[in-house]
């Protein structure tokens, strides 16, 4: 008879932790801004709790007790990300997880592929007035050309510019929606 109670009891226990799983999944989006890290974490408070369902005293407290656990890795990872900073002081960019950053230092590479790929006084013209902020007058009276032809280098150079970038962006989408990034949005974990 007891040993029925005590299936009765894990049966609840495991009941229980599915229901919570989206709010704790929730929880620890708001946290991380991250999805993959804030799904690890969620599976990570739910293994802990599971390994340690003998420390609960009181099944009503359990959301609580989950969130402490879900609190506690939190700060655990961020520990292990800044180990010198004091916690209260740490903002956790996003931005900088190492899947972003690749993604990042790609679309940069990207850009200076299809930058190179312009013809010189394209390029020239594009990098001295685009990316420098000097003047089509400026820019004439440094290459020696009338600045009529500034700017129609620079017409064509954005256009070739535009028409390469909208290929890579194609290019990442399609990347992208192989690995399933449209689904990216804030979800709820059943």
């Amino acid at each position: 008879m007891e040993l029925i109670k005590s299936a009765c009891r894990v049966l609840t226990f495991g009941h229980r932790l599915e229901r919570a799983r989206p709010r704790l999944y929730r929880i620890a989006y708001a946290w991380t801004r991250h999805p993959e890290f804030a799904d690890d974490l969620t599976q990570d408070v739910l293994y802990r709790a599971l390994q340690k369902r003998h420390q609960l005293r009181d099944m009503e407290a359990l959301d609580a007790w989950l969130v402490r656990i879900l609190h506690g890795r939190w700060c655990d990872a961020l520990r292990k990300r800044y180990p010198d900073a004091e916690l209260d002081e740490v903002i956790d960019d996003p931005a900088k997880t190492p899947d972003r950053m690749h993604s990042q230092s790609e679309l940069v590479q990207g850009v200076r592929d299809a930058v190179s790929s312009l013809p010189v006084g394209q390029r020239s013209v594009l990098t001295l007035v685009d990316l420098e902020g000097f003047s089509y007058q400026t820019v004439a009276e440094l290459l020696d050309l009338p600045v009529g032809t500034v700017m129609s280098r620079l017409s064509r150079a954005r256009q070739r510019l535009k028409t390469r970038l909208a290929d890579l962006a194609e290019s990442e989408l399609d990347v992208d929606d192989a690995r399933g990034a449209s689904g990216r949005h804030l979800r709820r974990v059943v």
